[in-house]
């Protein structure tokens, strides 16, 4: 029997602030740039206001939160699991999250008092893409933010690494694991930074435990958790924890272990603008094809050539519109 959702995910519900900013400013400001770094309200709003913030732009995001609308545009029936604050970023982050077709826990009015998480997402003319993240109420996330009957309704569990920071957050990564493990859905993992691998690998391995389904990363990421200095060496043991993987290479395409076989995945040329959310789009793209019949190689295919859009644009998603026409282009 067809399962309610192709794909429940769980991960930090934050308000994205996408702006454009010079090297000069990430020097400027001492910004470690390239990487996510968690940084208190404080430090957040001098980088806000030393940003012209009248050429950004904001909507709900967070790593999973952009996959899980990413395969929601595709096609894919989603939820995601999130905390946000009774406040007015709380009220827009349930919004955007719903116009997007994707079903949550979230209810309108019942969210807690705090402030709701922020991301400054600073994208540099090379193209990099550096974020410096407020936690916010999402700091608090639990088990209690896990539903437990659309869970069991999903064909998988998407967790987003993110979550590994803090100990509420890490043991409801566990939980949803163990739930998901006991009633037949499928286990996905995002390393989602080098960072969370490098600072949290001890409990980044708890969650991984026995193994995933399957687990996304990049190739240092892939390099990081296995303790290897070549992608070659990491696949191999990636193989131990992981039934199936995806390592994404950037420029150079992506790495794929569908169980038995490994598929070399090209990248499509573009001309890229912003890398911000081009593994968290490649993850949803992949989502929707696994879970609507294509194999591996395809939903790789389809996975690379969105990335490679969304890379030539600012901002971390395609609109509805250029999804539906990134899947034409290859399954018309």
């Amino acid at each position: 029997m067809p399962k309610k959702y192709h794909v429940y995910g769980m991960g930090n519900a934050l308000v994205d602030i996408v702006t454009e900013v010079s090297d000069a400013f990430v020097n400027e400001h001492a910004i470690e740039k390239g990487l996510m770094t968690l940084v208190d309200e404080e430090r957040q709003h001098q980088l806000v206001n030393a940003i012209y913030l009248p050429g950004s732009d904001r909507q709900c995001g967070g790593s999973a939160a952009n996959t899980i609308i990413g395969a929601a545009q595709f096609g894919a029936s989603c939820f995601y699991s999130c905390k946000v604050a009774n406040d007015e970023m709380g009220d827009f982050y349930h919004q955007d999250l719903t116009s997007n077709g994707v079903s949550t826990n979230l209810s309108p009015g019942n969210h807690e008092e705090g402030i709701t998480g922020k991301c400054l997402v600073m994208t540099t003319p090379d193209a990099e893409r550096t974020m410096n993240t407020f936690l916010g109420i999402t700091a608090t996330y639990s088990p209690n933010e896990i539903c437990e009957v659309s869970l069991k309704e999903s064909e998988y569990l998407y967790i987003e690494g993110y979550l590994v920071t803090g100990d509420s957050s890490c043991e409801a990564m566990k939980t949803a694991k163990s739930l998901a493990e006991a009633n037949g859905v499928k286990t996905a993992l995002t390393f989602s930074d080098p960072s969370m691998v490098k600072y949290f690998k001890e409990p980044m391995t708890q969650v991984v435990g026995s193994g995933v389904d399957l687990l996304f990363c990049n190739e240092e990421e892939a390099m990081l958790f296995t303790d290897t200095e070549t992608i070659a060496s990491a696949k191999e043991a990636l193989k131990s924890v992981a039934r199936t993987f995806v390592i994404t290479l950037g420029a150079r395409g992506a790495l794929l272990f569908d169980g038995q076989n490994e598929v070399q995945i090209a990248p499509f040329p573009t001309n890229a603008v912003d890398t911000n959310g081009a593994g968290d789009l490649f993850a949803g793209a992949f989502l929707y094809g696994i879970t609507h019949g294509k194999s591996f190689a395809e939903a790789g295919k389809l996975a690379s050539l969105a990335s490679s859009r969304v890379v030539a644009k600012f901002g971390p998603r395609l609109s509805a519109n250029q999804a539906k026409e990134t899947h034409y282009q290859l399954f018309a």
